[in-house]
């Protein structure tokens, strides 16, 4: 039974989201110290985390942050906050989705379910030999959602490691956006335009980081792709 965090400090809210989802048989948990949230989730270790971005002291951008440096699990928030601006700010700070209020539980349930499935299907794992990736002087295990350079390994969040891994399985090929967007979230109607740039950008970082240069290049009107011309430092 997959175990869901909610981070919510409207007690009515929290509620809500703890009785719909528990009728899908999730273990539920609710954090009620807000001066603990982290300790909260490495205590509970959750499968799943449902995140409001207004909270008392700290808001759920900080804790994003706070538990993306610990975990990969899904961060879906949950916000009044419905600016564009807002949802790119939650993407930037490692979250995988962000549903606006007022909501329709069937469409959290859905969500829930696709990250899951995304994150611990059994596409993400279960497999007797561990896959890799190998392309343009990477190698990816898109099991461990980790990317490798010349030495140097950084862990990647869900939705990065499927656009990564995307990307290097078509080395050299151009990939449409539209095609990114269909395999990273199954229901792209409720995706803004701009949170594809952000997890572009937010790879491309991490590949930079690793030493790999600015591998992704952007095709204009097309989409983007893998360099074939990458080098390995010696």
């Amino acid at each position: 039974m997959y175990t869901i965090l909610i981070i919510e400090d409207d007690e009515k809210i929290a509620q809500l989201l703890s009785t719909a989802i528990s009728k899908y048989d999730f273990n539920i948990n609710v954090v009620e110290d807000f001066n603990r949230v982290l300790d909260h989730f490495l205590e509970t270790k959750p499968d799943l985390v449902l995140l409001d971005v207004n909270l008392p002291k700290y808001d759920g951008f900080y804790w994003c942050r706070q538990i993306r440096a610990k975990s990969i699990c899904p961060i879906v928030f949950i916000s009044a906050r419905d600016s564009q601006m807002d949802q790119i700010m939650a993407l930037e700070n490692g979250a995988d989705d962000y549903i606006t209020k007022p909501f329709d539980s069937e469409i959290v349930i859905a969500k829930i379910r696709s990250q899951l499935r995304r994150a611990y299907g059994s596409y993400a794992s279960g497999q007797e030999q561990e896959r890799t990736i190998a392309s343009a002087g990477l190698l990816m295990y898109p099991e461990r959602y980790m990317v490798s350079f010349a030495g140097r390994s950084v862990e990647l969040t869900q939705k990065e490691a499927a656009l990564l891994e995307v990307l290097m399985l078509k080395e050299g090929r151009v990939v449409s956006r539209e095609r990114l967007l269909d395999l990273m979230w199954e229901d792209q109607h409720f995706i803004d335009d701009n949170t594809l740039n952000v997890y572009i950008t937010r790879v491309r970082r991490k590949l930079k980081d690793l030493g790999a240069g600015d591998l992704i290049e952007t095709v204009r009107g097309a989409g983007y792709r893998i360099f074939l011309e990458a080098e390995i430092p010696l």
